[in-house]
């Protein structure tokens, strides 16, 4: 509708108050006149869910389009990116460009030499050049030795430039070290220029036959301390390193790489006086020669060696020559380089291949295709109608909700907008629901299982970390409203309260705060309230209806709405199904909710009252399932007997076929889900005997038992945060945490509740959020941090900040597109008549029998 149409309906005369999409824009003055709206009012209009999606759409189609461009323009080769760019995050941690880093330890180097060796392969360094190259080296064959022996043995403590300097023997300008076990040859081969004889030893390293071998070379000319750097100098460097070109073609025929390792600018201010005629112009007009010579060549120019030397310049031993901390880091570029590819590990994409595609992702991405080529076929049929001018039907949702927005041309009945609504099929059709689904897990794929788009690893700092937790409690206590309920734990209060513990949990995984001990317990809290919720939730709901016939399906519905996004991934996804932790231990608590509430007798509020003696029977109950816990709690080898049979067993164990996770996630959180059916039954019983009333605006009790009450919140979630601040260790944090949880859990809900100003308000922001906090939860995986959350998705490189707000607002718009589908579906999956609902589980299993037959469950 157009703004001049608003006015003259307006203007004629229209008294009543008009609402535009929740916004009042019709409001009358004191003398009877209407509002006009304005553009403002419009503008707010469009600030929807539905536009909020539209443009997340067009961001992922251009940030597509622009990573295509730089695949073609310059490969996807992540092994490039590595040992090209890269930059220094806070506490000089280095980040390759476009990739993740693993940090290896002494450990992983072992292990990935170890693998290959196990598979034959010859594991060959050899490094030749100058100082640096020396120093490297060094580094190099540190990473392999313990570090007790490392110092003594690797010559940290021999002056290398004293070596050179003063013409030691040739013996210390050739090194070498050997570990048959690990099957491993590293050599040094000194050389302060190119000459006649380096080039016959790399011939005879290419006689040798060491396939796959990786050779380090970095070099410029022997006078270099003279300084004096001409153009006939330079010419002359040119010629030599080009008598280069025919050996390192040689090698890299062979299967290996060959790095050429750039010179290294200087601190000129705090060089010797021996290095005081070097200069950083004259090391730059060498690297550029050298870049000029091997641009067209086999060998890979190390660029990001040079960034790094650059970036650690101020920590340069006598200004010259690279930090300890600088060439760990080069090493580890190297390893990374050599072992990501064969070790897979999660948090090291950097030259690491895209994961291989099953035959179960290609059944369950084919189905998709052919529920999209299916709506793609009823809407063009649809068009095809449309242009022989044959009246097309319109449900009467859509054509109401086409009427509202263009009343004003209801005469045009043929207007191209119109036309082009009536082509598009219901959204609300189970068939569009699963072609948008389809689109969805493209998406996920192509974020988290190829290497199209660009990875980063997780930083943490107290301000990457704290800025955006104050900046999500503002916007939360910006948007708060006046509630519809006065009850304790509302309906909207806990949507506030999932939504607020989702947020702060994604930024703590986004910064990877688990380092951070007293974090890392707080955010356990937290996931320990959403389960403590849970089981109030559902006990609360039981007590209230006692189920009225409709247990059963309601217990469906909800084990659907937790699983079916879970499940849809780990066949689309290639992963198993704990992969996704915090929806089997959901669903599993979920289970045992429900089998002890509905084990006869069934309590209720109704029934506590016509037979006082369930009160006894609920008390059986909940230290029976206490005692249950605690029995597979004390039995780590009986839990495991549990749930390693088959054919549940694929349920609870990971990749590995390790139940190790799921016996750590269960026992963290064994008793939350009983304290909150055990809370939920004490605030219920209260509440009938009138301990409190929440049924007004006003306080639960009176002024003196409020401010007591008050007090005793505040010293339980004091204990619990002095708690963590003063535990050392991580397994006795855990431990005891199990314990304690839900003296700050009680205490919150007391601070939040029993005044009636705070119960009576509520963040509009955070239960927004807490409606789709499930969606959110497991859509991060994979389209909001990376590789399987180990890193973070990067979209657009090079601005951290900006790239965190744009991912941040697709995966939002994701999730709840999902959550939308999932609301869809679900009458469709589980309708209200029991047998349909029996009937739908037989064809589920049916369905994936042959699933679970391939992954060894029968």
């Amino acid at each position: 509708m157009e703004l001049r149409e608003l006015r003259a309906a307006a203007a004629a005369g229209n008294n009543s108050a008009g609402e535009l999409g929740g916004i009042c824009i019709g409001s009358s003055s004191e003398d009877g006149v209407q509002r006009i709206p304005t553009r403002a009012d419009l503008f707010m209009e469009q600030l929807n869910a539905t536009n909020a999606k539209k443009v997340a759409l067009l961001l992922v189609l251009g940030f597509v389009l622009y990573h295509g461009l730089l695949n073609w323009n310059y490969g996807s080769d992540s092994c490039q990116w590595l040992l090209s760019k890269g930059r220094f995050k806070g506490d000089n941690e280095w980040q390759p460009y476009g990739c993740m880093m693993h940090k290896y330890s002494y450990t992983d180097t072992r292990r990935c030499l170890r693998y290959l060796a196990f598979f034959g392969n010859k594991n060959n360094f050899v490094f030749i050049g100058d100082r640096s190259v020396r120093l490297l080296y060094d580094r190099f064959v540190e990473q392999l030795q313990l570090p007790q022996a490392s110092a003594s043995e690797t010559g940290d403590d021999v002056d290398v430039d004293d070596e050179y300097d003063n013409n030691a023997s040739a013996r210390a300008n050739v090194a070498r070290f050997e570990d048959k076990k690990l099957d491993i040859l590293v050599q040094y081969i000194g050389a302060m220029e190119v000459s006649p004889a380096l080039i016959d030893r790399l011939y005879q390293l290419e006689q040798e036959k060491q396939l796959s071998s990786v050779y380090v070379m970095g070099l410029t000319y022997g006078s270099l301390l003279a300084g004096n750097v001409t153009d006939e100098l330079l010419r002359q460097y040119s010629v030599n390193l080009t008598l280069l070109v025919a050996p390192i073609h040689r090698l890299v025929a062979q299967t290996s790489r060959v790095l050429w390792k750039l010179a290294e600018r200087v601190d000129e201010e705090k060089l010797p006086p021996a290095w005081k005629l070097v200069l950083n112009e004259d090391i730059d007009r060498l690297n550029n020669v050298a870049r000029n010579v091997f641009r067209y060549t086999d060998a890979s120019v190390w660029e990001s060696a040079g960034h790094i030397a650059n970036g650690l310049l101020d920590n340069a031993i006598e200004g010259h020559r690279l930090s300890a901390h600088g060439q760990r880091l080069e090493v580890q570029l190297l390893w990374n380089m050599y072992c990501n590819d064969q070790m897979n590990y999660n948090d090291g994409t950097c030259c690491s291949s895209a994961e291989p595609h099953t035959s179960l992702q290609i059944v369950a991405y084919a189905l998709f295709g052919v529920c999209i080529a299916l709506v793609g076929g009823i809407c063009l049929r649809r068009w095809l109608l449309h242009m022989r001018g044959q009246t097309l039907y319109v449900p009467l949702q859509q054509q109401q909700q086409q009427s509202s927005q263009s009343s004003s041309s209801s005469s045009h009945s043929h207007h191209p907008a119109n036309a082009l609504a009536v082509l598009i099929t219901d959204y609300g059709t189970p068939l569009v629901a699963l072609s948008l689904l389809g689109l969805i897990m493209a998406y996920f794929y192509l974020c988290d299982r190829t290497n199209f788009f660009m990875k980063e690893n997780k930083y943490y700092s107290e301000f990457s970390f704290w800025i955006p937790v104050a900046y999500v409690f503002a916007l939360g206590l910006f948007f708060t409203e006046e509630s519809r309920f006065t009850k304790v734990l509302n309906r909207q209060q806990t949507d506030e309260l999932r939504g607020w513990i989702l947020l702060v949990v994604l930024i703590y995984y986004m910064t990877g705060a688990q380092r951070i001990l007293p974090i890392h317990m707080h955010i356990k809290l937290l996931i320990s309230g959403y389960f403590f919720l849970t089981g109030y939730t559902h006990f609360t709901h039981i007590w209230q209806t006692g189920g009225s016939g409709s247990m059963f399906v309601r217990f469906f519905q909800s084990m659907f709405r937790l699983n079916f996004l879970s499940i849809l991934l780990c066949f689309c996804m290639n992963r198993p199904y704990q992969f996704y932790y915090f929806v089997p231990l959901l669903s599993f608590w979920l289970c045992v909710i429900y089998f002890v509430l509905s084990l006869p007798p069934r309590i209720t509020s109704a029934s506590v009252d016509a037979n006082p003696l369930h009160y006894l029977y609920l008390v059986c109950k909940c230290i029976g399932c206490l005692g249950v816990i605690t029995v597979l709690f004390m039995s780590e080898v009986f839990f495991e007997r549990i749930f390693v049979t088959r054919p549940w067993k694929a349920l609870f164990v990971t990749t590995d076929d390790d139940i190790h996770e799921w016996w750590y996630q269960w026992k963290l959180d064994r008793y939350t889900v009983t304290f909150g059916m055990i809370y939920a039954a004490c605030f219920h019983i209260a509440q009938k005997y009138n301990v409190f009333d929440d049924n007004n605006h006003g306080n639960l009790f009176s002024r003196r038992t409020s401010i007591s009450v008050t007090l005793l919140a505040l010293l339980g979630v004091g204990i619990y945060t002095a708690f963590s601040l003063l535990c050392r260790n991580v397994q006795n944090c855990e431990e005891i945490h199990s314990y304690i949880l839900f003296i700050p859990i009680i205490g919150y809900v007391v601070l939040r509740n029993i005044s009636g100003i705070l119960r009576t308000r509520y963040s509009s922001f955070f239960a927004w959020f807490g409606r789709i906090s499930l969606e959110l939860f497991v859509c991060q995986y994979h389209i909001w941090l990376a590789a399987d959350r180990h890193g973070v998705l990067v979209l657009l490189p090079g601005f951290p900040t900006l790239n965190m707000i744009i991912t941040s607002f697709i995966f939002v718009c994701a999730s709840h597109e999902v959550h939308r589908l999932t609301r869809i579906l679900l009458p469709y999956a589980v309708p209200n008549d029991w047998r349909l609902v029996m009937r739908n589980l037989v064809i589920f299993l049916i369905v994936l029998i042959p699933v679970a037959r391939s992954d060894g469950m029968f």
